[in-house]
Protein backbone atom coordinates (compact mmCIF):
# COMPACT_ATOMS: atom_id res chain seq x y z
CA UNK A 1 0.00 0.00 0.00
CA UNK A 2 1.46 3.38 -1.03
CA UNK A 3 1.33 6.04 1.67
CA UNK A 4 1.25 9.64 0.51
CA UNK A 5 1.95 12.14 3.28
CA UNK A 6 0.01 15.38 3.48
CA UNK A 7 2.92 16.94 5.35
CA UNK A 8 5.99 15.29 3.80
CA UNK A 9 8.41 17.97 4.96
CA UNK A 10 7.24 18.06 8.59
CA UNK A 11 9.23 16.14 11.19
CA UNK A 12 9.30 16.09 14.98
CA UNK A 13 9.03 19.62 16.38
CA UNK A 14 12.16 21.34 17.64
CA UNK A 15 10.49 21.64 21.06
CA UNK A 16 10.23 17.87 21.42
CA UNK A 17 13.75 17.33 20.08
CA UNK A 18 15.42 19.78 22.47
CA UNK A 19 13.35 18.76 25.49
CA UNK A 20 14.17 15.09 24.91
CA UNK A 21 17.86 15.88 24.56
CA UNK A 22 17.80 18.00 27.71
CA UNK A 23 16.23 15.11 29.59
CA UNK A 24 18.75 12.61 28.24
CA UNK A 25 21.69 14.83 29.18
CA UNK A 26 20.35 16.01 32.53
CA UNK A 27 20.52 19.61 31.28
CA UNK A 28 18.58 22.63 32.50
CA UNK A 29 15.61 22.95 30.16
CA UNK A 30 15.10 26.57 29.10
CA UNK A 31 13.94 25.30 25.69
CA UNK A 32 10.28 24.33 25.78
CA UNK A 33 7.91 27.03 27.01
CA UNK A 34 6.53 25.64 30.23
CA UNK A 35 7.01 26.72 33.86
CA UNK A 36 8.95 24.53 36.27
CA UNK A 37 6.80 25.95 39.07
CA UNK A 38 3.24 24.91 39.87
CA UNK A 39 -0.17 26.39 39.19
CA UNK A 40 -1.92 28.46 41.88
CA UNK A 41 -3.00 26.38 44.89
CA UNK A 42 -6.54 27.72 44.67
CA UNK A 43 -6.84 26.54 41.07
CA UNK A 44 -5.76 23.01 41.98
CA UNK A 45 -8.16 22.96 44.94
CA UNK A 46 -11.01 24.06 42.71
CA UNK A 47 -10.24 21.30 40.22
CA UNK A 48 -10.37 18.71 42.99
CA UNK A 49 -13.69 20.15 44.16
CA UNK A 50 -15.22 20.04 40.70
CA UNK A 51 -14.19 16.45 40.05
CA UNK A 52 -15.35 15.35 43.52
CA UNK A 53 -18.69 17.07 42.93
CA UNK A 54 -19.29 14.85 39.89
CA UNK A 55 -18.60 17.31 37.05
CA UNK A 56 -16.94 14.63 34.94
CA UNK A 57 -19.15 14.24 31.88
CA UNK A 58 -19.20 16.02 28.53
CA UNK A 59 -19.21 19.79 28.54
CA UNK A 60 -21.28 21.70 25.98
CA UNK A 61 -19.58 21.81 22.58
CA UNK A 62 -19.04 25.59 22.73
CA UNK A 63 -17.79 25.48 26.33
CA UNK A 64 -19.21 25.74 29.83
CA UNK A 65 -21.40 28.83 30.14
CA UNK A 66 -19.81 29.87 33.43
CA UNK A 67 -16.37 30.00 31.82
CA UNK A 68 -17.56 31.87 28.74
CA UNK A 69 -19.28 34.42 30.98
CA UNK A 70 -16.12 34.96 33.02
CA UNK A 71 -14.13 35.42 29.82
CA UNK A 72 -16.64 38.04 28.65
CA UNK A 73 -16.20 39.93 31.95
CA UNK A 74 -12.42 39.72 31.62
CA UNK A 75 -12.46 41.05 28.05
CA UNK A 76 -14.74 43.93 29.03
CA UNK A 77 -12.45 44.83 31.92
CA UNK A 78 -9.25 44.61 29.88
CA UNK A 79 -10.33 46.01 26.52
CA UNK A 80 -13.52 47.95 27.19
CA UNK A 81 -15.43 45.94 24.62
CA UNK A 82 -18.56 43.85 25.14
CA UNK A 83 -18.52 40.31 23.77
CA UNK A 84 -21.47 37.92 23.57
CA UNK A 85 -20.48 34.72 25.43
CA UNK A 86 -23.10 32.67 23.58
CA UNK A 87 -22.32 33.80 20.05
CA UNK A 88 -18.65 34.88 20.06
CA UNK A 89 -16.65 32.73 22.53
CA UNK A 90 -15.69 29.09 21.96
CA UNK A 91 -13.63 27.02 24.42
CA UNK A 92 -10.98 24.95 22.62
CA UNK A 93 -8.29 22.38 23.27
CA UNK A 94 -5.64 24.99 23.86
CA UNK A 95 -4.97 27.88 21.51
CA UNK A 96 -3.44 25.45 18.98
CA UNK A 97 -6.83 23.87 18.34
CA UNK A 98 -8.46 27.30 18.15
CA UNK A 99 -5.96 28.28 15.46
CA UNK A 100 -6.30 24.98 13.60
CA UNK A 101 -10.10 25.05 13.65
CA UNK A 102 -10.20 28.68 12.49
CA UNK A 103 -7.85 27.98 9.58
CA UNK A 104 -9.75 24.82 8.63
CA UNK A 105 -13.05 26.73 8.70
CA UNK A 106 -11.98 29.85 6.80
CA UNK A 107 -9.20 28.86 4.39
CA UNK A 108 -10.10 27.11 1.13
CA UNK A 109 -7.91 25.31 -1.42
CA UNK A 110 -5.86 27.81 -3.39
CA UNK A 111 -6.18 30.62 -0.83
CA UNK A 112 -3.13 32.62 0.23
CA UNK A 113 -2.35 33.06 3.93
CA UNK A 114 0.33 35.54 4.99
CA UNK A 115 2.60 34.36 7.81
CA UNK A 116 5.40 36.36 9.41
CA UNK A 117 8.64 34.44 9.89
CA UNK A 118 9.82 33.38 12.34
CA UNK A 119 6.33 31.95 12.81
CA UNK A 120 5.12 29.37 15.31
CA UNK A 121 5.53 25.91 13.85
CA UNK A 122 1.85 24.90 13.77
CA UNK A 123 0.73 27.76 11.51
CA UNK A 124 2.13 26.62 8.17
CA UNK A 125 1.06 22.96 8.44
CA UNK A 126 -2.49 24.01 9.39
CA UNK A 127 -2.68 26.21 6.28
CA UNK A 128 -1.34 23.42 4.06
CA UNK A 129 -3.81 20.88 5.47
CA UNK A 130 -6.63 23.30 4.61
CA UNK A 131 -5.35 23.45 1.02
CA UNK A 132 -4.04 26.99 1.39
CA UNK A 133 -0.69 28.45 0.38
CA UNK A 134 1.48 29.94 3.13
CA UNK A 135 3.03 33.24 2.03
CA UNK A 136 6.04 33.83 4.28
CA UNK A 137 7.20 37.39 4.98
CA UNK A 138 10.30 37.69 7.20
CA UNK A 139 10.30 40.06 10.14
CA UNK A 140 13.11 42.61 10.19
CA UNK A 141 15.88 41.74 12.64
CA UNK A 142 17.16 42.62 15.17
CA UNK A 143 13.89 44.02 16.52
CA UNK A 144 11.76 41.73 14.32
CA UNK A 145 9.38 44.37 13.00
CA UNK A 146 6.89 44.00 10.15
CA UNK A 147 7.84 45.54 6.81
CA UNK A 148 4.42 46.87 5.84
CA UNK A 149 5.49 47.63 2.30
CA UNK A 150 6.27 43.95 1.76
CA UNK A 151 2.85 43.11 3.15
CA UNK A 152 1.19 45.45 0.67
CA UNK A 153 3.13 43.84 -2.14
CA UNK A 154 2.00 40.37 -1.03
CA UNK A 155 -1.70 41.21 -1.24
CA UNK A 156 -3.36 39.47 -4.20
CA UNK A 157 -6.95 38.55 -5.07
CA UNK A 158 -6.18 35.12 -3.57
CA UNK A 159 -5.43 36.53 -0.11
CA UNK A 160 -7.74 34.88 2.42
CA UNK A 161 -6.03 35.47 5.77
CA UNK A 162 -3.22 37.27 7.56
CA UNK A 163 -1.90 35.59 10.71
CA UNK A 164 -0.26 37.67 13.43
CA UNK A 165 1.17 36.73 16.80
CA UNK A 166 1.57 39.33 19.53
CA UNK A 167 3.37 39.15 21.89
CA UNK A 168 5.47 37.13 19.48
CA UNK A 169 6.92 33.66 19.95
CA UNK A 170 9.85 33.16 19.48
CA UNK A 171 11.21 36.74 19.31
CA UNK A 172 9.45 38.42 22.24
CA UNK A 173 8.44 41.49 20.17
CA UNK A 174 5.02 43.11 20.46
CA UNK A 175 2.88 44.79 17.83
CA UNK A 176 1.81 48.37 18.47
CA UNK A 177 -1.51 50.07 17.91
CA UNK A 178 0.04 51.65 14.83
CA UNK A 179 0.88 48.18 13.49
CA UNK A 180 -2.77 47.18 13.84
CA UNK A 181 -3.86 50.37 12.10
CA UNK A 182 -1.49 49.64 9.22
CA UNK A 183 -2.84 46.10 8.96
CA UNK A 184 -6.38 47.46 8.85
CA UNK A 185 -5.38 49.84 6.07
CA UNK A 186 -3.79 47.05 4.05
CA UNK A 187 -6.83 44.79 4.37
CA UNK A 188 -9.52 47.42 3.88
CA UNK A 189 -9.93 46.76 0.13
CA UNK A 190 -9.89 42.95 0.62
CA UNK A 191 -12.17 40.25 2.01
CA UNK A 192 -9.32 38.67 4.00
CA UNK A 193 -9.59 37.56 7.61
CA UNK A 194 -7.16 38.26 10.46
CA UNK A 195 -6.17 35.42 12.78
CA UNK A 196 -4.42 36.79 15.85
CA UNK A 197 -2.56 34.51 18.25
CA UNK A 198 -2.50 36.42 21.56
CA UNK A 199 -1.74 33.70 24.07
CA UNK A 200 0.85 35.89 25.83
CA UNK A 201 -1.50 38.90 26.11
CA UNK A 202 -0.77 39.35 29.82
CA UNK A 203 3.03 39.17 29.48
CA UNK A 204 3.97 42.65 28.22
CA UNK A 205 6.79 44.58 29.86
CA UNK A 206 8.30 47.97 30.67
CA UNK A 207 4.99 49.79 30.89
CA UNK A 208 3.77 48.80 27.42
CA UNK A 209 0.16 47.81 26.79
CA UNK A 210 -0.99 44.86 24.74
CA UNK A 211 -2.56 45.94 21.43
CA UNK A 212 -5.25 43.35 20.69
CA UNK A 213 -7.21 42.70 17.53
CA UNK A 214 -10.19 42.24 19.86
CA UNK A 215 -9.86 45.88 20.90
CA UNK A 216 -9.55 47.12 17.31
CA UNK A 217 -13.06 47.58 15.93
CA UNK A 218 -12.18 47.39 12.24
CA UNK A 219 -9.91 44.35 12.52
CA UNK A 220 -12.19 42.48 14.90
CA UNK A 221 -15.01 42.68 12.34
CA UNK A 222 -12.92 40.31 10.20
CA UNK A 223 -10.96 38.71 13.03
CA UNK A 224 -10.41 35.61 15.10
CA UNK A 225 -8.46 36.10 18.33
CA UNK A 226 -7.00 33.09 20.16
CA UNK A 227 -6.01 32.90 23.83
CA UNK A 228 -4.66 30.32 26.29
CA UNK A 229 -5.35 29.59 29.93
CA UNK A 230 -2.37 27.23 29.89
CA UNK A 231 -0.11 30.27 29.67
CA UNK A 232 -1.94 32.52 32.13
CA UNK A 233 -2.60 29.81 34.74
CA UNK A 234 0.90 28.27 34.64
CA UNK A 235 -0.83 25.06 33.54
CA UNK A 236 0.28 24.23 30.02
CA UNK A 237 -0.75 20.60 30.50
CA UNK A 238 -4.40 21.53 30.96
CA UNK A 239 -4.73 22.50 27.28
CA UNK A 240 -7.63 24.92 27.68
CA UNK A 241 -7.86 27.85 25.28
CA UNK A 242 -10.52 29.88 23.55
CA UNK A 243 -11.33 31.68 20.32
CA UNK A 244 -13.25 34.95 20.13
CA UNK A 245 -14.74 36.09 16.82
CA UNK A 246 -17.85 37.83 15.48
CA UNK A 247 -20.94 35.58 15.39
CA UNK A 248 -20.80 34.74 11.67
CA UNK A 249 -17.14 33.72 11.89
CA UNK A 250 -17.69 31.87 15.18
CA UNK A 251 -20.43 29.76 13.57
CA UNK A 252 -17.94 28.53 10.98
CA UNK A 253 -15.24 27.81 13.56
CA UNK A 254 -17.71 25.78 15.62
CA UNK A 255 -18.64 23.69 12.58
CA UNK A 256 -15.04 22.45 12.56
CA UNK A 257 -14.51 22.42 16.32
CA UNK A 258 -17.45 20.06 16.90
CA UNK A 259 -15.83 17.42 14.69
CA UNK A 260 -12.31 18.09 15.89
CA UNK A 261 -12.34 17.92 19.70
CA UNK A 262 -16.09 18.53 20.26
CA UNK A 263 -15.73 19.58 23.89
CA UNK A 264 -13.04 20.30 26.46
CA UNK A 265 -12.64 18.68 29.89
CA UNK A 266 -15.55 19.77 32.08
CA UNK A 267 -13.84 20.00 35.51
CA UNK A 268 -10.97 22.03 34.03
CA UNK A 269 -13.37 24.57 32.58
CA UNK A 270 -15.37 24.87 35.78
CA UNK A 271 -12.26 25.21 37.93
CA UNK A 272 -10.88 28.01 35.72
CA UNK A 273 -14.26 29.78 35.72
CA UNK A 274 -14.42 29.76 39.51
CA UNK A 275 -10.77 30.84 39.78
CA UNK A 276 -11.44 33.82 37.49
CA UNK A 277 -14.42 34.73 39.65
CA UNK A 278 -12.48 34.54 42.91
CA UNK A 279 -9.17 35.95 41.64
CA UNK A 280 -10.04 38.47 38.89
CA UNK A 281 -6.71 40.29 39.32
CA UNK A 282 -4.56 37.21 38.60
CA UNK A 283 -4.02 37.93 34.90
CA UNK A 284 -3.12 41.56 35.47
CA UNK A 285 -0.35 40.56 37.87
CA UNK A 286 1.45 38.42 35.28
CA UNK A 287 3.35 41.21 33.54
CA UNK A 288 5.06 42.23 36.77
CA UNK A 289 5.63 38.61 37.77
CA UNK A 290 7.35 37.67 34.51
CA UNK A 291 9.19 40.96 34.06
CA UNK A 292 10.91 40.29 37.38
CA UNK A 293 12.00 36.90 36.05
CA UNK A 294 13.20 38.38 32.77
CA UNK A 295 15.20 41.03 34.62
CA UNK A 296 16.67 38.47 37.03
CA UNK A 297 17.80 36.28 34.13
CA UNK A 298 19.39 39.20 32.29
CA UNK A 299 21.09 40.53 35.44
CA UNK A 300 22.59 37.11 36.03
CA UNK A 301 23.93 37.11 32.46
CA UNK A 302 25.89 40.31 32.99
CA UNK A 303 29.54 39.56 32.24
CA UNK A 304 28.64 36.78 29.82
CA UNK A 305 29.67 36.88 26.15
CA UNK A 306 26.03 37.19 25.06
CA UNK A 307 24.27 40.37 23.94
CA UNK A 308 20.53 40.99 24.01
CA UNK A 309 17.58 43.29 23.48
CA UNK A 310 15.23 42.78 26.46
CA UNK A 311 12.11 40.84 25.53
CA UNK A 312 9.07 43.08 25.11
CA UNK A 313 6.59 40.29 25.82
CA UNK A 314 6.04 36.51 26.19
CA UNK A 315 8.25 34.58 28.59
CA UNK A 316 11.04 34.11 26.07
CA UNK A 317 14.33 35.93 25.71
CA UNK A 318 16.59 35.91 22.63
CA UNK A 319 20.33 35.96 23.26
CA UNK A 320 22.77 37.08 20.55
CA UNK A 321 25.80 34.77 20.40
CA UNK A 322 27.67 36.54 17.59
CA UNK A 323 30.45 37.42 20.03
CA UNK A 324 31.01 33.74 20.75
CA UNK A 325 30.63 31.97 17.43
CA UNK A 326 29.70 32.47 13.79
CA UNK A 327 27.99 29.10 13.35
CA UNK A 328 24.27 28.84 12.53
CA UNK A 329 21.84 28.94 15.45
CA UNK A 330 20.92 25.23 15.48
CA UNK A 331 24.58 24.25 15.72
CA UNK A 332 25.19 26.79 18.47
CA UNK A 333 22.16 25.57 20.45
CA UNK A 334 23.75 22.12 20.33
CA UNK A 335 27.06 23.57 21.57
CA UNK A 336 25.29 25.29 24.48
CA UNK A 337 23.52 22.07 25.39
CA UNK A 338 26.69 19.97 25.33
CA UNK A 339 29.13 22.52 26.76
CA UNK A 340 26.99 24.42 29.27
CA UNK A 341 24.25 21.91 30.03
CA UNK A 342 21.48 24.36 29.15
CA UNK A 343 18.81 23.62 26.53
CA UNK A 344 17.57 26.42 24.27
CA UNK A 345 15.62 26.68 21.03
CA UNK A 346 17.16 27.80 17.73
CA UNK A 347 15.04 30.27 15.79
CA UNK A 348 15.72 28.93 12.28
CA UNK A 349 13.08 26.14 12.46
CA UNK A 350 10.46 28.90 12.61
CA UNK A 351 11.38 30.06 9.08
CA UNK A 352 10.48 28.68 5.68
CA UNK A 353 13.83 29.93 4.34
CA UNK A 354 16.00 30.82 7.33
CA UNK A 355 18.71 33.47 6.98
CA UNK A 356 21.93 33.18 8.92
CA UNK A 357 20.83 33.65 12.53
CA UNK A 358 22.95 34.39 15.57
CA UNK A 359 20.22 34.32 18.24
CA UNK A 360 18.73 31.46 20.25
CA UNK A 361 15.64 31.48 22.47
CA UNK A 362 15.52 30.84 26.21
CA UNK A 363 12.40 30.44 28.37
CA UNK A 364 12.43 32.40 31.64
CA UNK A 365 9.17 30.94 33.00
CA UNK A 366 11.25 29.13 35.59
CA UNK A 367 11.97 29.22 39.30
CA UNK A 368 14.48 31.90 40.28
CA UNK A 369 17.01 29.27 41.30
CA UNK A 370 16.70 27.59 37.90
CA UNK A 371 17.40 30.89 36.11
CA UNK A 372 20.35 31.71 38.37
CA UNK A 373 21.92 28.27 37.84
CA UNK A 374 21.36 28.38 34.07
CA UNK A 375 22.83 31.90 33.77
CA UNK A 376 25.90 30.84 35.74
CA UNK A 377 26.50 28.03 33.27
CA UNK A 378 25.97 30.35 30.30
CA UNK A 379 28.46 32.88 31.70
CA UNK A 380 31.17 30.24 31.44
CA UNK A 381 30.83 29.81 27.70
CA UNK A 382 33.90 30.90 25.80
CA UNK A 383 34.43 31.72 22.15
CA UNK A 384 33.81 28.73 19.93
CA UNK A 385 36.02 28.28 16.89
CA UNK A 386 34.01 28.89 13.73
Amino acid sequence: MALKSKLPHVGTTIFTVMTNRAREMGAINLAQGFPDFDSPELLKELLAQKTSAGHNQYAPMIGESSLREQIARKMQANYGRTVNPEAEITITLGATEAIFSAISALVHPGDDVILFDPSYDSYGPAVILAGGRPVHIPLQAPHFRIDWQRVREAVTPKLRMVMINTPHNPTGMILSGDDLNQLAEVLRPTDAFVLSDEVYEHMVYDGARHASVFGHEELYARGVVCFSFGKTMHATGWRVGYAIAPPDITREIRRVHQFNTFSIATPLQLAIAEFLKQQPSHSNELSGFYQRKRDLFLRQLQGSPFRWIPSEGTYFQLLDFSGISSVQDAEFADIVLRSAGVASIPVSPFYQSPPHLDVIRFCFAKKDETLIEAAAKLRQLERVAS
